[in-house]
């Protein structure tokens, strides 16, 4: 059971994290080989009077990712929402002269001086 939720986890984990940084690969991949990545993803290479450069390609993957942060904006007025409701407090006051009141002696007969605890230096 924990091995399989172990897996389960690290692919989740590695899903996630190859989405968010698609984008980023495919920049490196055109930074590092440009004419490998020409060659294989330009969509113009039939075109070179365009001179692309694959930058065709690049600008597809980039809008692909960000069509879905272009969703329209909800607002939600806070005021009208009710999270909870509050009830007033209310206090009553104790008269205190009806009110016994205990007393207790408590003889504390421990003492202790910490000046004669280092009048003399350890012995070994």
């Amino acid at each position: 059971m924990k091995i399989a939720t172990t897996i389960l986890s690290f692919v989740l984990t590695s899903t996630i994290l190859f989405n968010s940084l698609s984008v980023s690969f495919t920049y490196g991949y055109y930074y590092l080989d440009t004419s490998d990545f020409i060659e294989r993803l330009c969509e113009n290479k039939d075109k070179p009077e365009m001179q692309c450069n694959g930058k065709c390609h690049l600008k597809k993957v980039v809008e692909n990712n960000t069509n879905d942060d272009k969703l329209p904006f909800k607002y939600v007025n806070f005021k009208e929402i009710l999270l909870y409701v509050v009830e007033p407090t209310k206090y009553e006051f104790v008269n205190s002269s009806s009110i016994k009141v205990q007393k207790i002696n408590y003889n504390n007969l421990y003492a202790y001086s910490l000046a004669k605890a280092f009048d003399h230096p350890p012995q070994v």
